[in-house]
């Protein structure tokens, strides 16, 4: 018991078969400030950037990091959701007005 938490046993190795082999460098870049970063992760990406390096890397797009997040920065930047909530209100058009007729219907 430490600090009055019950510890499991102390496992000697990780357990085998459940962890990605196909990690590989990737650039990861911050699209509300243009902040980028070169990181080992699974993530898949069609697309292609040139970094500092001058090698070519997969890019992984962010919407916020460290660099923008107002915990880390300790300011409020504003970040645009306008796009999202109009590409998921088109993309649900058809189930938003069908669940208005239901609703409509029943009262």
């Amino acid at each position: 018991m430490i600090n009055g938490y019950i510890c499991s046993p102390i496992r000697t190795s990780m357990k085998k078969d459940i962890h990605p082999e196909d990690y590989r460098l990737v650039v990861f870049k911050d699209m509300s400030n243009g902040y980028t970063f070169l990181s080992k992760s699974t993530a898949h990406s069609e697309e292609t950037v040139t970094h500092e390096d001058g090698n070519e890397y997969p890019l992984v797009k962010l919407e916020i990091s460290y660099k923008s997040h107002p915990f880390f920065t300790g300011k409020m930047q504003f970040v645009d959701t306008a796009g999202r909530v109009d590409k998921f209100r088109n993309r649900y058009k058809k189930f938003i007005k069908e669940g208005v007729k239901e609703r409509q219907e029943e009262s």
